[in-house]
């Protein structure tokens, strides 16, 4: 059995419309009807509009690892 997948959005009369199908007339096919869940959009900028704070902005950093290289 082959399977296709289409997302379409329910009217409000709550009617589905399906064209293109590729399937010939007088073909005989099994229709399920899935809801599809609710996701919430990941936002792409987490950060944006964040306070961010500086401590120390001038101090070195890492001192103790520059002694590997004496």
């Amino acid at each position: 059995m082959q399977a296709y997948k289409i997302e379409k959005t329910i009217k409000e009369n709550g009617q589905l419309v399906l064209n293109g199908l590729p399937f010939m007339a007088d073909e005989q096919v099994e229709i399920i009807i899935l809801q599809k869940p609710k996701t919430k959009k990941k936002n792409p900028y987490p950060l944006k509009g964040k306070l961010i704070t500086y401590e120390s902005p001038f101090e070195p950093v890492a001192l103790e690892d520059w002694e590997v290289l004496k």
